[in-house]
């Protein structure tokens, strides 16, 4: 389909069309920007078994230069480890409190989007009936005016409008749930990954007081 037919089939859809087709641009763009983001998480995931090491060991200086060092916007597991040290406390249902905070506002952060995509993808096609509903009246007011003598080339505009706002709906829409269960999976993994660090810290941290 060239541009041209392309461009023919968006004016006989209505204006309805174009507020989907925003739908499409606006989830695309969001599903786009949170993928880079939870890959870019994932790769800088490093191994932190050292980070636990030192835990362990009670050398909870050392421990802080390491995580300061390798600290980025994207390290968000070092981040939750390094707040649960900052407590300075030996109180473990703090350190605990700590830790659950930072990782229900880590996924908070990574999630933040996640829900403006779900309505999107709900938006989009309720347009498209509603467009189709726009061309389906028009459609009917074209016969009522010609007192019912009428052929289908007369009523081709209503037609085309009810048919083709519902097509651009469900276009819209398909991709955008795919994208948001998508991206739903990778959030769970992340938060799954979250918790497992928490765990492992709580368990580090337990022996190392021992050696304080």
């Amino acid at each position: 389909m060239d541009a041209l037919n392309l461009y023919d089939l968006l004016d006989k859809g209505g204006l309805l069309v174009w507020p989907i087709l925003l739908c499409s641009l606006v989830g695309m763009t969001i599903f786009f920007e949170r993928l880079m983001l939870y890959r870019n998480i994932l790769k800088f995931w490093g191994n932190n078994d050292s980070i636990y090491s030192m835990i362990c060991s009670g050398d909870y200086t050392k421990t802080r230069e390491l995580l300061t060092t390798s600290d980025t916007k994207y390290a968000i597991d070092k981040r939750i480890i390094l707040e649960a040290l900052d407590t300075n406390t030996a109180d473990r249902d703090t350190v605990e409190m700590v830790l659950i905070h930072g990782v229900d506002r880590e996924i908070t952060s990574l999630s933040r989007t996640l829900n403006t995509l779900a309505v999107l993808a709900s938006v989009a096609p309720l347009l498209g009936l509603l467009g189709t509903v726009i061309g389906m009246i028009k459609a009917f007011i074209v016969v009522e005016d010609m007192g019912g003598g009428v052929n289908a080339s007369v009523l081709a505009g209503g037609i085309w409008e009810a048919m083709l706002t519902t097509a651009f709906g469900l276009l819209a829409a398909i991709p955008l749930l795919f994208f948001h269960n998508h991206l739903e999976g990778k959030l769970e993994d992340i938060q799954a990954q979250l918790e497992n660090v928490a765990i492992a810290f709580m368990k580090a941290w337990a022996e190392g007081k021992e050696h304080i």
